[in-house]
């Protein structure tokens, strides 16, 4: 199972020195994969979760394409609504070029009602405009030479049934985000029936959890994956491998925007994951420590 790191492009306290910290930091620590967020304009509601400067994702994961040479970068997630469907395939598909293949599109419909009226984008729509964008992406890259550039794959964002049928539909994997294991469990369960009902594939599971260390257990029905105690999340982490999870993405960010001033204790907390998830299991294969 690979695990991956969603890092902050916005906040009072991301600028681009920072991110290069956190991209090298991720890569250092041996992480796979790198992913940021997507907005576009800062309008009221965006501002209240994730205030300016707010970086945009295909121009800063090209910039750090060049700081970086093993980690995999992506969206999480890319809102497709907002782009007309060619410019994101070309985008992509040179982004994916220029970083050797290591592109992950994570994809979603968007929440921000007050950004789709900025940006004159039917909010209603924007399920309908989602699914039609992606089908059109696939088919430019599939049609046209100069969009080739190896398979870019596709992870369908959505906590909802209706994001969970779009993963099966068109997507290669299912990304929901911030969850408890309990909900987990049972939408697994529900994506493999609507697959079957769609005789579709069943897409990969690839969860965005929280990650927060505390000292002391955290415990009750409401607890998130990712949250407590190190054993807890390595707990967490192994029940998310024998779910069949091909990777997951751990987001040391909990909706604080101060937090992005001091970057040091989410590093802190990743490398102590880093350190005990390799440790357990070079030991479970018996490799000498």
């Amino acid at each position: 199972m690979h695990i991956g790191v969603n890092v902050p492009n916005f906040g009072p306290g991301t600028a681009p020195a920072v991110l290069r910290r956190w991209a090298q930091t991720v890569e250092a620590l041996g992480y796979d994969l790198l992913m940021i967020s997507d907005h576009v304009v800062v309008t009221p509601d965006v501002a209240e979760q994730y205030p300016a400067p707010f970086y945009e994702p295909f121009t800063t994961l090209a910039w750090l394409a060049g700081v970086t040479e093993r980690v995999a970068l992506g969206t999480s997630v890319l809102i497709v609504p907002y782009r007309h469907p060619l410019l994101m395939a070309r985008m992509a598909a040179n982004l994916n070029r220029f970083s050797d293949g290591r592109l992950v599109l994570g994809v979603g419909v968007g929440w921000a009602r007050q950004e789709f009226d900025a940006l004159g984008v039917p909010f209603e729509q924007r399920g309908r405009l989602t699914d039609d964008h992606l089908r059109a992406m696939r088919t430019a890259w599939a049609d046209e030479a100069d969009y080739q550039s190896g398979p870019i794959p596709i992870w369908v964002g959505g906590n909802t049934d209706v994001g969970l049928r779009r993963a099966v539909r068109l997507g290669d994997a299912w990304h929901p985000l911030r969850m408890t294991m309990p909900w987990l469990r049972s939408a697994v369960d529900r994506m493999k029936t609507v697959a079957q009902a769609l005789e579709r594939p069943v897409p990969a599971l690839v969860p965005r959890i929280v990650l927060r260390l505390t000292d002391l257990p955290v415990t009750g029905p409401e607890r998130r994956v990712g949250e407590g105690t190190i054993d807890q999340v390595l707990e967490d982490l192994e029940e998310l491998r024998l779910l069949g999870s091909e990777t997951v993405v751990l987001d040391p960010f909990d909706r604080d925007p101060a937090e992005t001033l001091a970057p040091s204790k989410a590093w802190q907390a990743l490398a102590t994951v880093a350190d005990r998830w390799t440790w357990t299991h070079s030991t479970q294969r018996g490799e000498p420590q």
